[in-house]
């Protein structure tokens, strides 16, 4: 599908009064607890997704909380589109004062077992995707005084273990661009927000439990799943991390991050505090490398 038939598909919700609020991978998990979140607070929501399948998820939702969230198909690795959707967003619904740059993929793989294609999808997709959307609609919040920048990262944007060295390489980076846009941008009435969460319950575990055929690291494979399986139902629920979001939209001096979730802050303070060859030596016992 084209760029200008998917934009003739953006849905535009009833009386859209409040500022105008972009979130990114809004059809699932922490994207759409998000646009429904900001909608509810009087923002004018607009969520982009992949797919008018995945557009029917983000309108359910959004019936069933009693709100009305716009939306836009969406990839958000097609530099192009990217451009077209900004404009036509600003075009049909005002001015762009928040985005938040949600949209991510999952990936479990040791570093020797990811090939070239797929660490750069992972980088477009979590990184310079996140670069791009900012350019595009910077100069806007800029004209209208100031905006809202929110990147969701990850607690391992602070941290890294071992078989998703790729994930969290763009949660590194991620953060690294956030810190240096947050110091540009600011003079013009702009706050860049790094939100960190720690474990969801979201679609992006299922990847975390797929191992690699064939892997030398079947074994840690293998563990990190049963890992993951026992913590899942720990885990906490989108619906707060949307709030935390929400509030980094609103409020009117944002802090520079967010952690959300207990264990985020756990594991931010063990890999701050713990000397790394003794977590090093925990891990590789853990997960039998």
């Amino acid at each position: 599908m084209g760029v200008l038939s998917q934009l003739a598909r953006l849905s535009k919700p009833e009386a859209p009064g409040g500022r105008v609020v972009l979130t990114t991978g809004a059809n699932s998990g922490i994207g759409l607890a998000t646009a429904v979140a900001l909608a509810r607070a009087g923002y004018c929501s607009v969520g982009s997704v992949r797919s008018a399948a995945k557009a029917a998820t983000l309108e359910e939702a959004a019936d069933a909380a009693g709100v009305k969230v716009g939306w836009v198909l969406l990839d958000v690795t097609d530099a192009a589109a990217c451009e077209a959707a900004v404009g036509e967003v600003s075009e049909r619904f005002g001015p762009v004062y928040g985005l938040v740059n949600n949209a991510g993929i999952g990936q479990s793989g040791a570093v020797e077992d990811v090939g070239d294609d797929e660490a750069r999808t992972i980088l477009e997709t979590m990184v310079l995707a996140p670069a791009r959307l900012a350019r595009l609609v910077l100069p806007e919040m800029r004209e209208e005084g100031g905006g809202r920048i929110v990147n969701v990262s990850s607690v391992y944007g602070r941290t890294t273990t071992p078989l998703s060295g790729w994930y969290q390489a763009a949660k590194h980076a991620l953060e690294a661009l956030s810190d240096a846009l947050r110091c540009e941008v600011a003079g013009g009435g702009v706050a860049v927000v790094l939100v960190e969460p720690g474990g969801f319950r979201t679609g992006i575990w299922d990847e975390g439990m797929a191992g690699r055929p064939g892997s030398r690291y079947g074994t840690a494979y293998e563990r990190s799943r049963r890992l993951i399986e026992m913590t899942v139902p720990l885990m906490g629920d989108p619906e707060a991390c949307a709030r935390v979001i929400t509030e980094a939209v609103r409020s009117p001096r944002p802090r520079a991050r967010y952690l959300v979730g207990p264990d985020a802050y756990v594991a931010a303070a063990v890999s701050q505090l713990t000397p790394t060859g003794l977590r090093d030596r925990v891990t590789r016992a853990v997960l039998g490398l």
